[in-house]
């Protein structure tokens, strides 16, 4: 017998007086119904000690909180438990080896079944074993994600928070380290599943069997659809185009035209939400276009269309004024050269007060060249400026508020620099009204944040070296340290402090809460548009970087702390896959 693949666990006589025994390696070995057997003594729920749990009738009960195992096979019968690790047993006479491997380890394909089954049931610590698992087996992430996409567009009522939470997470690994990729997966798909929990199975129409109409027609038909408001018709044309081959790029120009027909749609979420899917497709693969696509046909059921509001229409119509836009640039002819507009001159105009103005000059931009993709980086900027400018006097759900234009802006970004189609400037319009409508919100200004001495410097002296990362996240750990923590970020970029750096430490003071929707969306936003600038490094270019991680970091700040129960729960499912001790008796 090879002495290191088994571990001597005494002799039966023993044992059958013990009852049960640990042994080297964590080993619970049990003497039950004249038979000895041996299972992981951690249980795999919270990891309590389980030879300090009781065996009746071939049932093993962890007293933690009374999972329950077959003490033989060390099958569970409670799904949120998951199976503990059984190990062979033999005998030489009356003496007892376990093996030093179970029997049923984890593999990749067990590890995919039990994250699906978590978000089927919505149990969180099932899903962060998975994730934690996965990880550490080397699965890439994109195939953890598309799991989580699979299952979300397959539910419920559509495209929502909880898909927009994965995907934004997916986008930001590249900027986190591995506990930060880690808990990023486990967030977002823990999200899909309480977004998911209850609803019913989300079965697609189907296309319709007639493959002549042309990719102009269905356009055309999707937008009448979506007019008025006919989720059925709009899905069945959908399905139609993706069964036609309509290249995705067309697919998305069909969508976004149909929903920028109307203004501002749900207060930007419409076109966010539309903008992220697409963006998931890209991490899932084309096999799932149809059930992605499909999820955000019932976005368009009963959107707010903002021309409708009264605060689109008074005391300033901005209707009217925009149609007009509207209508100059489909009549004027394409401009092929790139007009460069003063870039803080025009950051300025979109903060001010005159709409009537900033719609002039945009118009005026565009008709002579200027690039869309460049002003809605601008406005943008100016959304985060208004981020940077909210002063904490104000209603603390009005956060909410400076978010939504920000994250907006930045999903109009991203949309134009990936494509041409002319209707889509609409969009660019729709996000300087809303930043002009979040004016109030800088009244009284927050002022720009003071850069934090160093002891014995007077104040608004030069920082000579970035401080660690750490001091970030303890005054964080601080309700309200919204100037603080800006503070320290001016500082900290001041001094040269590394960017990527920052971002990871952003993005663990985003990951160790239990954040809410809109914090996610703030941090990815940040992330992607950030990396816009990054190339540059002139004065307005330093300028726009400085105010979206100053807005990126007062958002985060004002929204922590919380009570940190989903960190806690991935923190406890690695420490199991570690096989760390995670109870010690007294």
């Amino acid at each position: 017998m090879n002495q290191d693949q088994w571990v001597f666990a005494g002799t039966v006589e023993e044992l059958k007086e013990a009852g049960s025994k640990v042994v080297k390696g964590g080993i619970a070995v049990f003497y039950h119904e004249d038979q000895v057997v041996a299972v992981d003594n951690r249980c795999p729920h919270l990891g309590f000690p389980l030879h300090l749990g009781s065996v009746c009738n071939g049932m093993l009960t962890c007293h933690w909180h009374h999972a329950r195992f077959d003490v033989c096979s060390g099958g569970t019968l409670d799904p949120w438990a998951d199976d503990v690790p059984a190990y062979d047993v033999k005998l030489e006479g009356s003496r007892v080896w376990v093996s030093a491997q179970p029997r049923n380890a984890d593999t990749v394909e067990r590890l995919k079944r039990r994250l699906r089954e978590g978000l089927e049931q919505n149990i969180g610590i099932v899903i962060a074993k998975a994730v934690v698992g996965l990880v550490e087996s080397g699965v890439h992430a994109d195939d953890i994600v598309r799991i989580g996409l699979a299952f979300g567009t397959s539910q419920g009522s559509g495209w929502g928070s909880g898909l927009t939470i994965l995907t934004a997470m997916r986008n930001v690994l590249p900027k986190l380290d591995k506990t930060g990729q880690i808990l990023a997966m486990y967030h977002g798909l823990v999200h899909v599943a309480r977004a998911s929990s209850g609803r019913a199975p989300r079965h697609l129409l189907g296309p319709m069997p007639s493959a002549s109409a042309s990719a102009d027609r269905l356009v055309q038909w999707y937008r009448s659809c979506v007019e008025v408001r006919d989720t059925q018709g709009a899905e069945k044309v959908l399905l139609t185009a993706i069964a036609n081959g309509i290249p995705h790029d067309r697919l998305a120009e069909m969508m976004l035209v149909s929903v920028t027909d109307h203004f501002y749609l749900d207060g930007g979420h419409t076109f966010d939400f539309h903008n992220k899917a697409f963006e998931a497709l890209q991490a899932a693969g084309a096999e799932y276009i149809e059930p992605i696509l499909a999820s955000l046909v019932p976005l368009i059921g009963d959107p707010t269309r903002s021309e409708e509001l009264h605060h689109w229409q008074a005391p300033v119509d901005l209707v009217t004024p925009l149609k007009q836009a509207f209508e100059r640039i489909a009549q004027a002819e394409p401009r092929t050269e790139e007009a460069v507009p003063d870039e803080m001159a025009w950051v300025e105009r979109i903060l001010n007060d005159r709409p009537l103005e900033t719609i002039e000059r945009i118009t005026e931009a565009l008709l002579g060249g200027a690039a869309p993709v460049r002003l809605a980086g601008l406005i943008a900027v100016a959304a985060a400026e208004r981020i940077v400018r909210f002063h904490t006097q104000n209603d603390f759900k009005d956060w909410i508020a400076v978010l939504h234009t920000f994250t907006y802006a930045h999903a109009v970004h991203e949309r134009l620099a990936r494509s041409s189609e002319p209707l889509l400037i609409r969009a660019l319009y729709y996000g300087a009204v809303a930043v002009y409508h979040d004016r109030f919100l800088n009244v009284p200004r927050a002022p720009r944040p003071k850069v934090k001495a160093a002891a014995g410097e007077g104040e608004g002296a030069s920082l000579t070296s970035p401080a660690p990362a750490s001091e970030l996240l303890s005054l964080m750990d601080r309700r309200q340290q919204v100037e603080q923590a800006a503070g320290w970020v001016a500082g900290y970029l001041q001094a040269g402090g590394d960017t990527d750096a920052l971002l990871n430490t952003l993005g663990h003071g985003l990951l160790r809460e239990d954040a809410e929707f809109h914090t996610f969306q703030m941090y990815e936003a940040a992330v992607s548009e950030l990396a816009n600038w990054q190339a540059r490094s002139d004065a307005f270019a330093n300028y726009a970087k400085e105010t979206i991680l100053l807005a990126c970091t007062r958002y985060l700040a004002a929204h922590a702390p919380t009570a940190r129960e989903l960190p806690h729960t991935a923190t406890i499912a690695w420490r199991l896959y570690r096989g760390e001790r995670l109870f010690e008796e007294e």
